[in-house]
């Protein structure tokens, strides 16, 4: 006998008996949809670098006076801190060897021009007897070659006193410059020998940076390049300057160039041997693709970065170039696919072949079409 059974229901429809259900298809790949925050593309524009630098501060003008004879200190006429004008006496050196020597030299060139007063009268005495037949021509000339002999040694006589007179002026110590005094060395009453320095001279109003740059980034640094930085005690307080120079060769250990940066100081806030930390405006490289720092990901040393193509999470691997921290931007050696979404959140477990869609292309593509009236 024939046995009827009922047929059973999966969800409202009969299912035949001893047939099961299609089992789903396990780890079956999820569809990742990314909104717009979560993409970017790749842009060609240019990034201009600033690159870090620091250095001490120092005075472009300075001078180093010096004692040109030695001597005893007569008059120290100035002292630290105090403003001199170029050519302004400074201090006074005693040299009574120096005085004497010129009284001397003056005495013989007084002598010596007296001495010529009666040779020329002797000539023209000499010129009128030859002239009346009272004494030869031999004669004459005699009287004539005395005077010019006499004349020629007070022209000796007076360079003497010039040379002397030079020696006594440089008992007198002057300022080369104008500017501050920095360091007073010697004081009235003591007793400095030829060369020995007297007061060091500095000019604020234009001061200096001097700053290492790395061998690999001095082809970006331009004559003129802005330099904008700080200095210890001025908090809050940024200061400009320019590079005006850049040294022709590098340091041997360090492999440096050191760059010269011109900073005007016209209120003389800043003093000599301040610390300066700051950053150098380099020359704007050439447009490259150019991606933000989130997009870019490291594993085992290499750089890559997680693309959108036909559907699918393609990985790419990147050369990075120039960046800019400040903005949160890297250059590309070279440029991706046109159009190529490029995933710039941070998302963990992406894998290459996953499907991956724009949601909002998504959602607009399952979207019906309106009806027509």
């Amino acid at each position: 006998m024939l046995s009827c059974r009922r047929p059973v229901l999966v969800r409202g429809r009969p299912l035949r008996v001893g047939l099961r259900p299609p089992a789903k298809k396990e780890n079956a790949p999820v569809t990742l949809e990314f909104v717009s925050t979560d993409l970017t593309q790749a842009e060609n524009r240019s990034i201009a670098q600033r690159l870090p630098l620091s250095g001490t501060l120092q005075p472009r003008d300075q001078a180093v006076v010096k004692a040109r004879i030695g001597g005893d200190v007569k008059h120290a006429l100035v002292r630290e801190g105090e403003a001199v004008r170029a050519g302004q006496l400074l201090a006074q050196l005693d040299s009574p060897d120096l005085r004497a020597r010129l009284a001397e030299k003056q005495a013989n060139l007084d002598a010596g021009r007296a001495q010529l007063a009666i040779a020329e009268k002797n000539r023209a005495t000499n010129q009128a007897l030859l002239k009346q037949g009272f004494i030869s021509q031999n004669a004459y000339d005699n009287v004539e070659s005395t005077m010019n002999i006499q004349r020629e040694t007070v022209k000796s006589w007076e360079a003497q006193v010039a040379m002397a007179r030079n020696a006594l002026a440089d008992a007198q110590a002057v300022a080369p410059i104008a500017g501050i005094v920095a360091r007073q060395h010697a004081r009235t009453g003591e007793k400095v020998a030829v060369d020995a320095p007297l007061y060091t001279l500095v000019n604020l109003r234009q001061m200096e940076l001097q700053a290492m740059v790395p061998g690999a980034d001095i082809g970006a640094v331009q004559l003129g390049a802005t330099v904008r930085f700080t200095v210890d005690g001025f908090e809050g307080k940024s200061f400009t300057g320019r590079v005006e120079r850049i040294n022709p060769t590098a340091e041997p250990g360090s492999r440096t160039v050191t760059v010269y940066i011109a900073v005007p100081n016209p209120d003389l806030l800043l003093r000599g041997g301040s610390f300066a930390s700051g950053a150098l405006d380099l020359v704007a490289s050439a447009p490259r693709p150019t991606l933000p720092l989130s997009a870019i990901r490291s594993e085992n040393g290499q750089n890559f970065v997680w693309l959108i193509l036909d559907g699918k999470l393609a990985r790419r691997a990147v050369v990075l170039g120039r960046r800019d921290e400040a903005a949160g931007l890297v250059q590309l050696a070279e440029a991706l696919p046109a159009a190529a979404p490029v995933v710039a959140a941070r998302v963990d477990g992406l894998r290459e072949g996953n499907p991956a869609v724009h949601k909002i292309a998504a959602v607009a593509a399952k979207t019906p079409p309106p009806a027509k009236e």
